[in-house]
């Protein structure tokens, strides 16, 4: 199974009522463009902008870059890698689930930590 490397739309929709468009460093082009075949570098065609039809998207690097101070546990379980990212706050842990990849588990860690006004 490939690991995942950057949201899938449903995520990136979500993530773009978070984060700042300008955090993202690729995007979907808008979806009735017939040369649709996922998400793209951001600066391959318009510079380092996007525009408005366009849906932000992350790879996982981006992902790890908004993410304050965080811990990426993996473990081989099965042939399976499971992610969990944590992070620490002066009073609290907040953890993810394991995820099949560290993509879902950076999303998952970033919507927690907008509900706790953490991010």
């Amino acid at each position: 199974m490939a690991t995942k490397s950057y949201t899938d739309i449903p995520q990136s929709e979500t993530l773009s009522k978070i984060l700042s468009p300008e955090s993202a460093d690729m995007y979907y082009p808008n979806r009735t463009d017939i040369q649709y075949q996922g998400a793209l570098p951001i600066g391959m065609k318009h510079g380092n902008r996007l525009l408005s039809q366009e849906i932000p998207c992350w790879s996982l690097a981006a992902l790890l870059n908004v993410l304050p101070e965080y811990s990426i546990q993996r473990t081989d379980w099965y042939y399976k890698i499971e992610h969990k990212i944590v992070i620490t706050t002066n009073k609290d842990n907040y953890a993810s689930k394991n995820y099949d990849n560290p993509v879902d588990a950076c999303v998952e860690m970033i919507i927690k930590l907008h509900e706790q006004n953490l991010l």
